[in-house]
């Protein structure tokens, strides 16, 4: 009831397509949330072991098939931005083979190949999702709320952490919280966008940020609070008065959140009021000095995998370390130029869009994410270009029907 139709402007975004697009994103979102859960809650074994890796493999080739019919029906399909996007997954799959071919760590190559796999699927699914969909509306908002209710009804002392339960059969197939906030932030977002009302969207912004302050991922929690506000300065009209409002609540969160903190003092996300205490905060500082000295010493060519299994910065850097000064500089053009088109071609437009809110959101946390918080390429990247591309598209076909 309140959420709100996308607007069907392209032939792209009403593809025959859509039913392998929705039924990928409810796998590896809403469904990698729901398995884990019974998993560990001893409902289920682990019969998909972790289930996302595998999961994500199956629905490459169905997403990359439903891509090149898309492509085929729909002349102009492919735009210089997508093929953009193509010599980046391009480039840094021959930086792996080479290093993988050279002896580097197995491991550390392997992982970087899932990674672009992942990139891969949440492209396509976010180039090709179909917003008006009204089975996958209804769904994805039911997800959101179940996944919320989950999480709030088992968290223990303000922390929700299934292993705690000990009821898990195989314990070691179980997610950590960050896989159960990586599904909640994804399908946040999709169901935000479609939100026209403000009261409404008010309402999924407190049971978001409740849900993942007590998931304690403080990633995907920073992200919540940093595209919020960009949400709706961009949907209000009066946005100066917006901003000074979003700081007065602000201010009020800060003092709330102290007494928080003393209620619960083990809680991961409240460790963001100060990361000094934060053990994780402490040891990615030390890995971003190791990456730093890394190039230094390699400015141009960096030195792939030359760090222990995991022993990554947990930024931007990495790409520099493993990809070289190419590979940093062309993520980094490929981050910012979406970044400039969506905040000088469409954050003021009068006319709202629904795939303008999702691909401003995705691209805004994945540069946030990148300077503070994962390595690249992370699946946030894919889905922030794929995003933007749905967007720039549906722009171009608007303006040459007008």
């Amino acid at each position: 009831m309140f959420i709100t139709q996308a607007d069907p402007r392209s032939r792209i975004s009403r593809g025959e397509g859509s039913f392998v697009i929705h039924i990928a994103f409810i796998l590896l979102f809403p469904g990698f949330f729901f398995y884990q859960t019974l998993l560990g809650l001893g409902v289920i074994g682990a019969f998909l072991g972790g289930y996302f890796t595998a999961v994500a493999l199956v629905l490459t080739v169905p997403l990359i098939y439903t891509c090149h019919i898309e492509s085929k029906k729909n002349r102009g399909f492919f735009s210089a931005y997508d093929l953009l996007c193509l010599l980046y997954i391009a480039y840094f799959l021959i930086i792996i083979i080479i290093n993988y071919s050279s002896g580097a760590n197995k491991m550390i190559a392997q992982r970087y190949i899932q990674s672009i796999i992942f990139c891969i699927d949440t492209y396509i699914i976010f180039r090709l999702i179909n917003l008006s969909s009204a089975k996958f509306i209804f769904f994805t908002g039911a997800s959101l709320v179940v996944m919320s209710i989950i999480t709030i009804y088992l968290s223990i002392d303000g922390f929700f952490y299934l292993q705690a339960l000990g009821q898990a059969k195989d314990p070691d197939n179980l997610a950590t919280y960050q896989g159960f906030a990586r599904s909640y932030i994804y399908t946040f977002f999709i169901v935000t966008a479609l939100v026209t009302k403000a009261g409404v969207r008010l309402i999924i912004y407190g049971v978001a940020i409740a849900t993942l302050f007590l998931n304690g991922a403080r990633s995907e929690f920073s992200a919540i609070l940093f595209s919020v506000p960009l949400i709706e300065i961009y949907y209000t009209r009066h946005k100066v008065t917006c901003i000074f409002s979003l700081i007065g609540i602000s201010l009020i969160l800060m003092t709330s959140s102290q007494s928080l903190a003393t209620m619960l003092p083990d809680n991961r996300t409240l460790q963001l009021l100060d990361l000094s205490h934060s053990s994780s905060a402490v040891a990615r500082q030390h890995l971003s000095s190791d990456a730093w000295r890394t190039i230094t010493e390699n400015p141009f060519l960096g030195s792939f995998a030359s760090y222990a299994d995991g022993h990554y910065a947990h930024n931007i850097l990495c790409a520099w370390v493993d990809f070289g000064l190419f590979g940093f500089v062309f993520f980094a053009i490929l981050l910012l130029f979406p970044a400039y088109k969506l905040f000088s071609h469409g954050f003021f437009a009068s006319v709202k869009s629904t795939d303008f809110v999702l691909a401003l959101a995705l691209t805004c946390i994945t540069i946030l994410w990148a300077v503070s918080a994962k390595n690249v390429p992370d699946m946030s990247v894919g889905a922030a270009l794929g995003a933007f591309a749905k967007y720039r598209c549906s722009t171009i076909s608007r303006n040459s029907h007008h």
